[in-house]
C-alpha cells in the first residue's frame, strides 16, 4: 500500500468510467501502449474484489502520462468511453465516502440536531440530510451525515448506534452506495486507501452533504431516495 501512496503524482493518469470486466491486466496493457508503466493501481473492494470503475497508471515520464492522456482518453473498453486525465489535474475535491445512513429517527430531529450530534466526533462535511416528504416536508425518519475521516465515521458509528437520539434509539451504519451492487456499502478498504492518498496529497472532502447534492442551510428537503443509500 505504501507504494500507491508514493507515487508521482505528475507522472500518474486517472483512468475513469471503467467497465465492471475491466482487470489490472487489462489497464496495463491498454496505458503501455502510450509509454513505459512503473505501476497500476485498479482500487478494489476488499470482500467483493470488485473495482470501483476507475483506476491510476503512473509512468515513468510526465510527458509520456500527458502523451497518454492525448491518445487514450474517450477510446471506448468494452464499449465504454473511458476518461484519461493526468492525476495532478483532476479536481483537489473528492468524496471520501466517510458516508453514513442514520434509520429510525424520531420526528423531533431536525438538520441542526443531527449536525450537533455528530459534529462532536469530527469534521461534518456539508449539512446533514434528512428524508422528507417533498409534500409536507415530514421526516421519514432517516438520513445521512457525511464526515472527513474514516476515523470520525468509525468514531460515530461505535458510540451512537442503537443509543437515543430524542425519544428512539436510532441506527448508524455506513450508508449503501449510490453505484454499488449487492448492498455493498462505503467504508470498505478501497475507500479508505483512497482517502489516505487524498489526505497525503492535502485534497480536501467535498463540501457535498450524503446525498451528493451540494450544500444546503437548515432546515433541508430532500427528494425520494432510497433508505440507506448515500
Amino acid at each position: 500500500m505504501s507504494r500507491d501512496l508514493e507515487r508521482n503524482q505528475e507522472a500518474t493518469c486517472y483512468i475513469g468510467n471503467l467497465d465492471e470486466r475491466v482487470t489490472d491486466e487489462i489497464v496495463w496493457e491498454l496505458m503501455l501502449q502510450a509509454g513505459p508503466i512503473a505501476h497500476v493501481y485498479l482500487p478494489k473492494d476488499r470482500i467483493s474484489q470488485m473495482h470501483q470503475g476507475y483506476a491510476f497508471a503512473e509512468y515513468q515520464t510526465k510527458g509520456d502520462a500527458e502523451y497518454s492522456c492525448r491518445v487514450l482518453n474517450g477510446i471506448k473498453l468494452y464499449g465504454k468511453p473511458i476518461r484519461v486525465n493526468l492525476s495532478s489535474n483532476e479536481k483537489q475535491e473528492v468524496d471520501i465516502g466517510a458516508n453514513l445512513f442514520v434509520g429510525n429517527l424520531d420526528s423531533g430531529v431536525d438538520e441542526r440536531l443531527l449536525y450537533d450530534t455528530f459534529a462532536t466526533f469530527g469534521g461534518v462535511v456539508g449539512t446533514p440530510r434528512i428524508a422528507r416528504d417533498p409534500t409536507t416536508n415530514v421526516s421519514k425518519n432517516y438520513g445521512f451525515v457525511s464526515f472527513d475521516s474514516f476515523e470520525a465515521a468509525d468514531a460515530a458509528i461505535e458510540s451512537l448506534n442503537n443509543q437515543f437520539l430524542l425519544n428512539r434509539p436510532i441506527t448508524v451504519m455506513y450508508a449503501l452506495r449510490k453505484d454499488g451492487k449487492n448492498g455493498e456499502r462505503h467504508g470498505s478498504e478501497a475507500e479508505r486507501l483512497v482517502a489516505a492518498q487524498a489526505r497525503k496529497h492535502h485534497v480536501l472532502p467535498t463540501a457535498q452533504d450524503a446525498y451528493g447534492m451540494p450544500s444546503a442551510p437548515w432546515p433541508a428537503t430532500s427528494g425520494n431516495v432510497l433508505p440507506g443509500a448515500g
